[in-house]
């Protein structure tokens, strides 16, 4: 067996991406997961061969990141990175077991996702501006697509116009290991996207072929995305703490749920790969159960 373990660490690294086929941003998370520990080896243990580390190496690893007040969630996440990399070495016969067995994972406080009540919504959105300014174009274009889709940042900076279907008013998403799925859309929203599209092809010669795009008319990047995002929510809504996209795919399936849609259509709208991710959008149904259970049950 080779002294060192970065060569297999690349062949699972392209596994992920060849066989696997999760995104750049998931593989380069468990690039930088797998560094930092063997990077960590090095330091401390100097050379080692892979089947010579044990689960006390991975714990002094854990010991090192919470003395340096690495949250519970990223220290999960790394696990996770670990446990993934050697189940892949013991599958592949590199190694007959997997160190990680005897590693336990910090309990993690279930924090309840941020979201935008109801009402706030409905004036948020009404707040937004028929500006044929790009800047207040795009502005409404995120906010209303986060909001009435559900998607993640990813996915909607990377949906292309060929994905937009008018006549069934539905878009086809790519989502997390390219998996496709069909959001419908409702018919202001179909106008709103085709309203965009016009003013697109009258503003640009060649624009990206992506749905959103800059005011150069190139393909939106992330940063560009989220800030106006939160520049938006940052004016137009006090009272919340986290000011992001994210809040509107959160807020997207809270109301859904609030309204009695079946978490299992909202676990295939958001994309989750299984039902306990989208479990946590339960919350503010429960908390009103609670409220009507106490004003309506004479023995609350």
């Amino acid at each position: 067996m080779p002294e060192v373990p970065q060569d297999f660490v690349q062949l699972f690294l392209d596994y992920l991406k060849y066989q696997k086929r999760y995104s750049t941003h998931t593989i380069r998370s468990y690039h930088d997961d797998l560094a930092q520990f063997f990077g960590f080896l090095q330091m401390q243990f100097g050379e080692l061969r892979l089947g010579e580390i044990g689960h006390n190496h991975v714990r002094s690893w854990l010991a090192s990141m919470k003395e340096n007040d690495i949250s519970s969630k990223t220290i999960n996440r790394k696990i996770s990175s670990l446990k993934s990399f050697f189940k892949y070495l013991v599958r592949t016969n590199v190694l007959e077991e997997t160190p990680m067995t005897r590693v336990i994972t910090p309990k993690i406080s279930k924090r309840l996702p941020d979201f935008i009540r109801e009402n706030e919504a409905e004036r948020l959105i009404g707040s937004l501006k028929n500006s044929e300014d790009w800047k207040s174009l795009n502005t409404k274009m995120l906010v209303t697509l986060f909001y009435t889709t559900g998607m993640r940042l990813s996915e909607l900076l990377n949906l292309k116009e060929n994905q937009l279907d008018f006549g069934k008013e539905q878009v086809k998403v790519l989502g997390k290991g390219n998996k496709e799925r069909i959001i419908p859309v409702g018919h202001e929203v179909v106008s709103m996207i085709k309203d965009y599209l016009n003013h697109k092809k009258e503003e640009f010669e060649s624009p990206d072929v992506t749905l959103l795009v800059t005011q150069k008319g190139k393909k939106m990047y992330p940063k560009y995305a989220y800030l106006l995002v939160k520049s938006f929510l940052n004016t137009e809504v006090k009272t919340l703490n986290k000011k992001s996209p994210h809040v509107l795919r959160h807020s997207f399936a809270t109301h859904l749920s609030n309204n009695g849609a079946d978490l299992n259509a909202i676990k295939e709208l958001l994309g989750h790969s299984s039902l306990a991710a989208t479990q946590v959008y339960t919350h503010n149904t429960i908390e009103k159960l609670k409220n009507v259970y106490k004003k309506a049950h004479p023995k609350a």
